[in-house]
């Protein structure tokens, strides 16, 4: 992980004796993401700053790299894992002078041009500058895990790791884009299958697109891409066996967690108890310090146990960082880690994940990297049972069909509502689909393309930036192109048993994970069972000291023309209410665009100089077992509800029946509609809320309902929550 920025100068000029200072102030805003080595380099209408977290070579592998005759300058943020094979491969007097695995892109670039990119496997951002030809060189990996960012207009170019260092440059707009924002599909969640070009929500800010190279002509400042690697067609152009796909995928996996090993410094996992991690846990073959977010979803959905049931089992150091239901994000603190995102996407998982790499790297200072399970979910089938009601590989393809409209079409009015019903389709698709103007390209395909794009809006970009806020760099396995080249090759009539809930991986793992691990199904990292808690916290946060960073957001320049002020207090209030809504990440996008619009225009300082929030800590789990009840005691603060509460449902409160709706029953509250209650799913909340009366104790109700109030205590405590139940009198 290092912090790149540059300045190039367009149409024979040069560097005014200015850019130093701005080139000094766009390195110093991006310290962060290089606490180990600051350096510069000044040729020509070129300048180039860098900020170095030394892994590979921390005493001769320092930047900016060039070439013996100058002629070529690099500097570059990542790491080439297959640099010495690369460099093996060049004649004797080319050979790299450091140990750094990057030099031996200077080489490539001498041979070979812009496929210099052509067989290098890595995760990395490049910028060089080719001196004979007067062109500023830049690129990205395949998957856009580092970023790299910039502006350019009619005199010269401006190129940063993070674009929060763009705007040190006077010339840079300083403007949030909330059109594009708030038509993204990212924030909308529109249920169409988006591919389009992954931008950076400013005007005037473009990333560098991944798998290219872009082409500067510091004479006229014309750009060029040349793509050097197309993300796959998933045609199921492969053919061979089930087993011999599944020991190939398995091969290359294990190949690539090894890769991402390699460096001179330490290596942590983020270890959730999915298979993902678990596998790099398995295939890593040494002991990593393992680290857990231990918050109330997680213990509800057992993925912390999991976790720490699998570290016991390999013999690994297992951290469980504790983030309390109590706990709840400062409003300086969740200022500085959106301003670290600089994306309206923060939410709860950057927040918990940027907490673990800052416990992580307190625990262990020389740990510099932490080996990721991002990309599974994404192209090995992760989302199938998501996408299928009927829980078949024909209601996933079915589930696909519907949305395959093509992103750039938008429905009819009126008719969008209609798409993302749960359960069968009241509308026939034909109809949808006309209605969206036509339909996009193989849906199979689009779902891929889809988390393609997602992957560098959401997914790298948040690893990326909650890492180096902490000088650290995330590594992710999963996104080798040779493991994504061959899940698109599997041909289709084998679709549904290797690309089905991930099967090519967990069949790849037989013999490696214990059966119950292997088996284990996705479980979402803070949704699902136990998402009340996230919500509350962070409903918590947009609440505090009188709703500070709502009214802040309100009053951003830009928030009047596009925000429903009154809406979106409403929307607070209701989430307050009933925290297990899940819709907090939906008003908290919103919220981020309106401080963002306000931050841009009054930079906050560097991130390195801004103080950190006190350290989260962990608890000490050596069997769970054991400890269920300590572990359960340190995550969930809730009041406990009763057995002797007399409890009755609020005066403003309806329990009304519809026969003609399939037997459903509705909560109205002050005479409207607002909750539902499936009389199948929800029978044995449904008998508790039709037997409550406000005078035998809820243990009584329950034992004439006959049901487990064990298993209803979450939703009793937040109906209580919500104002929906009343304690009709004390205790007895």
């Amino acid at each position: 992980m290092c912090g790149l920025a540059g300045i190039a100068a367009i149409g024979g000029r040069k560097l005014p004796e200015s850019s130093q200072g701005l080139l000094r102030r766009m390195t110093g805003t991006l310290a962060h993401r290089g606490p180990d080595e600051t350096a510069y380099a000044r040729t020509g209408p070129v300048g180039l700053g860098f900020v170095r977290l030394a892994l590979v070579d921390p005493e001769g592998g320092g930047q900016p790299l060039s070439t013996p005759d100058g002629s070529l300058v690099l500097i570059a943020n990542g790491e080439i894992y297959n640099h010495r094979e690369l460099a093996a491969g060049l004649p004797a007097d080319a050979r790299p002078r450091t140990g750094s695995d990057c030099e031996v892109l200077l080489e490539l670039y001498r041979r070979d041009g812009l496929d210099f990119l052509d067989r290098v496997r890595g995760m990395f951002a490049v910028v060089l500058f080719d001196r004979d030809r007067n062109r500023l060189v830049v690129a990205r990996d395949r998957f856009g895990v580092k970023p790299l960012f910039f502006h350019a207009n009619a005199e010269r170019i401006v190129l940063a790791s993070e674009i929060k260092a763009l705007f040190d440059d006077p010339d840079c707009p300083r403007e949030l884009d909330w059109e594009q924002a708030l038509a993204d599909q990212m924030m909308t969640c529109d249920p169409v299958l988006d591919d389009s070009p992954a931008h950076s929500w400013f005007k005037g800010v473009e990333p560098v697109p991944a798998a290219s190279v872009l082409v500067f002509d510091l004479g006229t400042g014309a750009r060029t891409v040349h793509r050097y690697w197309e993300f796959p067609a998933f045609d199921g152009a492969r053919t061979g066996s089930e087993s011999e796909l599944v020991g190939r995928y398995a091969g290359i996996l294990a190949a690539s967690v090894q890769e991402c090993r390699t460096g001179d410094a330490g290596i942590g996992l983020f270890l959730s108890g999915g298979i993902d991690s678990v596998a790099i846990a398995a295939l890593a073959g040494s002991r990593l310090p393992t680290f857990t977010a231990l918050n109330g979803s997680t213990l509800l959905n057992t993925d912390a146990e999991y976790a720490h049931r699998f570290a016991r089992l390999a013999g690994l150091d297992n951290h469980q960082v504790l983030f309390d239901t109590a706990a709840v994000p400062g409003v300086a603190e969740w200022k500085r880690l959106l301003w670290l995102l600089e994306t309206p996407l923060a939410g709860p998982e950057a927040y918990y994940k940027h907490e673990l790499y800052r416990y992580a790297r307190a625990q262990y200072p020389g740990m510099k990297a932490m080996l990721l399970g991002i990309g599974s979910d994404e192209f090995n089938g992760g989302y199938s049972h998501m996408l299928a009601p009927g829980g078949r590989w024909a209601d996933f393809m079915a589930g696909l069909h519907r949305r395959g409209v093509r992103s750039d079409r938008r429905l009819a009015p009126g008719m969008g509502a209609w798409w993302d019903r749960s359960g069968p389709s009241l509308v026939r698709t034909e109809a949808l689909r006309a209605a969206a103007g036509g339909i996009g390209p193989d849906p199979y395909e689009g779902l891929f393309r889809w988390k393609y794009r997602e992957l560098q809006m959401y997914n790298c970009w948040h690893e990326d930036r909650t890492a180096a806020g902490n000088g650290m760099e995330a590594r992710v396995p999963f996104l080798d192109h040779r493991l994504v080249e061959l899940t698109a090759a599997v041909p289709e009539e084998l679709r549904p048993s290797l690309i089905w809930d991930k099967q090519i991986l967990r069949r790849g793992l037989a013999g490696v994970l214990p059966p119950e691990f292997i088996a284990r199904p996705k479980i979402p990292f803070f949704l699902g069972k136990g998402l009340r808690h996230t919500c509350r916290s962070f409903a918590a946060m947009l609440a505090q000291q009188g709703d500070a960073l709502v009214e802040e957001a309100l009053s951003s320049p830009r928030a009047r023309d596009y925000l429903d002020a009154d809406h979106v207090r409403s929307t607070l209030r209701g989430l307050e209410a009933d925290p297990g809504s899940g819709d907090v990440e939906f008003l908290l996008g919103v919220v981020n665009l309106g401080l963002l619009d306000a931050m841009c225009r009054e930079l906050p300082g560097p991130h390195a100089d801004a103080p950190p929030a006190a350290l989260p800590r962990s608890v000490p789990v050596t069997d769970w077992d054991g400890q269920a009840e300590e572990i359960e005691d340190a995550v969930l603060h809730d009041a406990p509800v009763s057995q002797r509460a007399v409890l009755a449902r609020a005066e403003n409160v309806l329990l009304l029946n519809a026969p003609q709706a399939g037997g459903a029953w509705f909560v109205a509250v002050d005479r409207t509609l607002t909750y539902v209650i499936d009389p199948v799913e929800d029978a044995d909340w449904l008998a508790l809320l039709r037997a409550l009366d406000g005078r035998r104790t809820l243990a009584e109700v329950a034992a004439d309902a006959d049901v487990e109030l064990a298993e209803l205590e979450d939703v009793v405590a937040d109906a209580l929550e919500a104002g929906l139940l009343t304690d009709a009198g004390s205790d007895r």
